[in-house]
């Protein structure tokens, strides 16, 4: 029996071994109607490709359209596919590949955040703690009682993360993450 690994039904198998994935941050303008988040995450899932994050909201109320930020990882090869995919399906305006618009203007990566309530229980000394790191993390304190805290943190992905680790062992108890919000500095819109 043959030990390699045998191509799926994933398009990552095809691309070429001296490609490294990497993540990628991709803006879609589109239609704010029922169905399109469906189409656009169908295009996904029946392709293969996985989602690191996805956001989505109206941005132009008057013309009906919405925003999705999707973070998704592959390789250069695959990552255009997807992008030429998105723009087939039709109620899609637009599609920007943030990460190499921001090479293409010089910057290592577009301007990135995130929003996580995180709720932390405890008493004593972990709650004195747990407030104190809040503080130093910037996070708000959006609600609390004599038994827990609700944090709100903004931030890069990477700074959520050390705060929910250093809150685990304070008595971390629940996370929201809302996902991506991505735009390029710069004067230039999509």
């Amino acid at each position: 029996m043959n030990a390699q690994l045998q191509p799926t039904g994933s398009a990552y198998f095809i691309a070429k071994e001296t490609e490294k994935p990497e993540n990628h941050t991709l803006s879609v303008l589109v239609d704010n109607e029922p169905g399109v988040l469906a189409r656009v995450i169908g295009l996904f899932s029946g392709r293969g490709y996985n989602i690191e994050s996805l956001t989505v909201s109206e941005t132009e109320h008057e013309k009906h359209l919405s925003r999705i930020t999707i973070v998704t990882r592959g390789t250069p090869h695959v990552l255009e596919q997807i992008k030429h995919q998105l723009e087939r399906i039709v109620p899609v305006h637009r599609v920007v590949d943030l990460t190499v618009r921001s090479h293409e203007f010089g910057q290592e990566r577009p301007l990135e955040r995130e929003l996580a309530l995180v709720k932390v229980a405890g008493t004593g000394e972990a709650r004195v703690e747990a407030l104190r790191l809040a503080d130093a993390f910037r996070a708000s304190v959006i609600d609390a009682n004599t038994e827990h805290f609700i944090f709100e943190i903004t931030g890069k992905g990477t700074k959520i993360d050390q705060f929910i680790a250093i809150m685990k062992p304070l008595g971390l108890v629940e996370i929201c993450r809302t996902g991506v919000a991505a735009l390029n500095r710069g004067p230039q819109g999509m």
